[in-house]
């Protein structure tokens, strides 16, 4: 059957999957189907003539309306894939077998993803390496450094300086949700005033390194290693951009606050054994980058189809948590910038 929960995913059937598989890329499919987990592309696993395993990412029609971040999100996951392969080889993640503006095919990594461990099989201590392991892999990540800060590919926001890029990334989200008529609990204005009063502290980073930004649980695979659990990859990329890696540390601690998590695996695999501190800066930063990101996920929902029930949890979630770091970044400190 065709499975497009989302507007933005294709009504792909296998046979649809099978021909453009050998169309675009030559690969002669014997059996798919599609993978769920994603609200973006159409994602589908296939099994090729010669035994290979592999991912298939089908982006959305052309007539499709998509965020302006979205534009060209397709190529830019398999050039993050070649870029981490090129840049820090130690980091897992899948081979790109093929790749052009609306489709990019992967090969398929061990393991499964955080979040669909099956029942009963949950430890705090194996789910502590992994996001260890998580740590390593994002310190050799923010290693690699990009061209300019922001985005990558035409039309999207980047600029000279992180502020800069930062500002056009957010100005563009609020856009967004201006265009799709997304009522927001801080008005634009405000949240774009909000980056200006801290465009010092945003300027500290003078280095733009290679920022995931999606790192949450569903992106992180891990595969049993005797009586623990290791890291086997990384995925969905598509999103990633070039900036201040402590926004990385956004998604880690999806729904809390990693600066008050001092003993975070995710900080310790980075940083080492001792607890982190990070400081009035960097926790300024950190709640710059949750405002945007939670900016994001309330501009998106019409976009996702994205309604009724489901839109009202996802506000309550967001909303609380959004007034609660604008509240923090409150009138510029000037002791800190």
């Amino acid at each position: 059957m065709p499975h497009a929960p989302s507007p933005t995913q294709r009504l792909l059937t296998a046979d649809d999957v099978t021909t453009l598989l050998n169309q675009r890329a030559g690969l002669t499919v014997v059996h798919c189907g599609p993978l769920s987990g994603g609200t973006f592309a159409a994602v589908w696993r296939a099994t090729l003539d010669d035994g290979r395993d592999v991912v298939a990412k089908v982006g959305p029609p052309p007539e499709v309306p998509l965020l302006r971040y979205e534009r060209g999100v397709i190529a830019a996951e398999a050039r993050y894939y070649r870029t981490v392969a090129a840049n820090a080889p130690h980091v897992p993640v899948p081979p790109v077998l093929y790749a052009d503006d609306e489709v990019v095919v992967v090969g398929l990594l061990p393991g499964r993803p955080l979040t669909e461990l099956p029942d009963g099989t949950s430890d705090r201590a194996s789910d502590e390496t992994v996001r260890e392991q998580l740590g390593v892999a994002l310190r050799h990540l923010h290693g690699v450094t990009g061209p300019h800060f922001g985005y990558e590919g035409a039309g999207r926001a980047a600029g000279p300086t992180w502020s800069a890029a930062f500002t056009a990334m957010t100005a563009d989200l609020l856009a967004d949700a201006a265009d799709w008529e997304v009522e927001l609990p801080v008005p634009a204005a405000e949240v774009l005033a909000t980056i200006e009063r801290h465009t010092g502290v945003l300027d500290e980073v003078t280095r733009p390194a290679l920022v995931h930004f999606d790192l949450w649980d569903g992106n992180v695979l891990c595969e049993a290693d005797g009586a623990t659990r290791r890291l086997t990859g990384l995925v969905d990329g598509e999103r990633y951009f070039w900036g201040d890696p402590l926004y990385d540390f956004v998604s880690t601690a999806l729904g809390r606050r990693m600066e008050e998590l001092p003993e975070h695996p995710v900080l310790r695999g980075y940083y080492g054994a001792t607890p982190f501190t990070f400081t009035p800066s960097q926790r300024l930063r950190l709640m710059l980058y949750r405002m945007q990101f939670f900016v994001l996920l309330l501009a998106e929902m019409p976009s996702r189809g994205i309604v009724g029930e489901e839109a009202r949890g996802r506000r309550e979630w967001v909303a609380p948590q959004l007034l609660a770091d604008h509240r923090g970044l409150g009138p510029v400190n000037h002791s800190v910038v």
